[in-house]
C-alpha cells in the first residue's frame, strides 16, 4: 500500500492542540503528524527564536525554535516560516519539507504548492491555503495503512475538525509517476 496523509482544519488552537493529543495519545509518531497555521501575534506564544530567509524563497526554522508546552510541543521541528507574498506561519513535521522544498518553486507557489508536492490536488490545495490565509489550522498525519487511515478520520471527526481529506502518491513520486488523488470524507 503506497503511503498516504490525512487532512483536515481546525477553526482555533484548541482544537488542533485536542487533535494532536488524541493523535499522540493513538500511537501516531510525532514525526508523521504536520501542523500549519499563520502566526497571527508572535512566534514568541508556540516557539523562542523566529527565523526567516525571503531571499530563499521559504525557509524554515525548524530545529532551532524551541517549544513552548501544549499538545503542539510534542510535535517534530516546529519552528517558524516565512512565505514571501503570503507571510509569517508557524509550521511542524513534514509538511516544512514540503513548504521548502522544491515543490514551492513550480507554477504554483505559497503553501499550495508545497502541498501539492504532499500529493494534494492543485483545487483542494489551494483551499487549504485560503483556510489557512484566513486563520485556521491545516493539520495532517502521515499513514502506513487502512488502519490508521480510519483512526486518523475518527480523531478528526470526532474533534469536529472540517474539510477532512485523504490523499495519496505513489512511491518514490517523480513528476513521470505521480499519481495524486484526493478523497473528501
Amino acid at each position: 500500500m503506497s503511503k498516504k496523509s490525512v487532512f483536515c482544519i481546525a477553526t482555533d488552537r484548541n482544537q488542533a492542540e485536542l487533535i494532536v493529543a488524541r493523535l499522540q495519545a493513538a500511537g501516531f509518531s510525532s514525526n508523521d503528524v504536520s501542523v500549519l497555521f499563520p502566526d497571527q501575534q508572535s512566534t514568541r506564544d508556540f516557539a523562542h527564536e523566529k527565523n526567516t530567509k525571503a531571499p530563499e524563497g521559504i525557509a524554515a526554522g525548524a530545529g532551532t525554535g524551541g517549544v513552548v508546552g501544549g499538545a503542539l510541543g510534542w510535535l517534530a521541528g516546529i519552528g517558524a516560516l516565512a512565505i514571501p507574498g503570503v507571510g509569517p506561519f508557524i509550521a511542524a513535521g513534514p509538511i516544512i519539507a514540503a513548504l521548502s522544498g522544491a515543490a514551492v518553486g513550480a507554477t504554483v507557489g505559497g503553501i499550495a504548492g508545497g502541498l501539492i508536492g504532499l500529493g494534494i490536488p492543485e483545487l483542494e490545495a489551494k483551499r487549504y491555503e485560503g483556510k489557512v490565509r484566513d486563520g485556521n489550522i491545516l493539520l495532517s498525519v502521515h499513514t502506513e495503512n487502512s488502519d490508521e487511515i480510519d483512526s486518523a478520520k475518527e480523531i478528526f471527526k470526532a474533534a469536529n475538525a472540517q474539510d477532512i481529506c485523504v490523499t495519496g502518491e505513489t512511491s518514490p513520486p517523480t513528476p513521470e509517476t505521480r499519481k495524486a488523488y484526493s478523497t473528501r470524507v
